[in-house]
């Protein structure tokens, strides 16, 4: 019996619990995505004007290009650049490993040393470097080698030591050698410092902990870059043109300043380029996979 005076009210009836429907009987629509194959069709027309151009506008002479694309001197000017390409390389990371340890000192000197010819040698522009070195007789007519600030107990002649290759490569693996002490240094500081403490507490000797701790880890961030440096400098071999050196580009340019076909061996001299780069980029993709064992990617 209620004590009130309202009426009484009636409970509302429990939620009524729906049948599952047949998930099985619906149709499933993608989502329709119109402006994306708007764009791969435009995308598919462009692409085939520009390779039926290739193919049909004389201007490209490609019976030139294969003349010219497997000729002697075309090999002997890829060798030149290959060989530029491997010592500017080999002897600018060997100085950049040097550099890059020398900044992560904790000698004030050796951190100055190494960060002013850093500065110094990204500062200065490539072909500026070059001229120098290719220029040193001018200089120097000899270089001695004794007690410092003594007397010398044999000397060279410059201009029979530093050639126009030797100045070449100096110039290219010097410059090379400041970046890639940027690139290793970087890496370095990429791996966590309490391994390198975990494994001080172990006893690790130090020179085991950089070769089996440290490099292998770095490894992993120094690939990318070094491997962009090594393509960049294989493409800036072309700026020792200006020394006379017969390597790629040069003889493109003789050959094309003798008989005229201009574009057909830029095409050959692009060819070499791209088939090189793509070589060195299956290999950069190999070494960073066996690098990257171990690795959640």
């Amino acid at each position: 019996m209620s004590l009130t005076s309202d009426p009484p009210v009636d409970e509302a009836p429990p939620p009524t619990v729906a049948e599952p429907e047949d998930y099985g009987a619906l149709k499933v629509v993608p989502v329709r995505h119109p402006w994306r194959w708007a764009a791969v069709a435009a995308t598919a027309i462009l692409l085939a004007q520009f390779l039926h151009g290739l193919a049909t506008n004389p201007g490209w002479e490609w019976d030139v290009f294969a003349q010219f694309f497997t000729a002697e001197v075309i090999l002997k000017a890829v060798w030149i650049t290959l060989q530029l390409t491997f010592y500017g390389t080999a002897i600018g990371f060997a100085l950049g490993i040097v550099l890059a340890f020398m900044r992560l000192s904790t000698s004030p000197f050796l951190t100055s040393v190494a960060f002013t010819y850093i500065w110094a040698f990204r500062s200065i522009p490539l072909i500026v470097q070059l001229l120098f070195w290719f220029n040193l007789a001018y200089l120097y007519k000899e270089l001695q080698f004794g007690i410092p600030f003594g007397p010398g107990f044999f000397s060279f002649d410059t201009m029979g030591l530093v050639g126009a290759m030797s100045a070449a490569v100096l110039g290219l693996a010097l410059h090379q050698a400041a970046y890639a002490a940027e690139i290793v240094r970087g890496g370095v500081l990429a791996v966590d410092s309490g391994q390198l403490e975990a494994a001080a507490a172990l006893g690790i000797p130090r020179l085991r902990r950089l070769r089996r701790i440290v490099l292998p880890q770095a490894m992993r961030s120094i690939l990318p870059s070094a491997a962009n440096e090594i393509v960049s400098l294989f493409k800036g071999t072309s700026i020792v043109s200006v020394m006379a050196i017969g390597e790629l580009f040069y003889q493109i340019q003789v050959i094309y300043g003798r008989n005229g076909r201009v574009v057909p061996l830029l095409m050959v001299a692009t060819a070499w380029y791209i088939l090189l780069t793509t070589v060195l980029s299956v290999l950069q993709h190999y070494v960073e996979r066996h690098f990257a064992k171990g690795a959640t990617r």
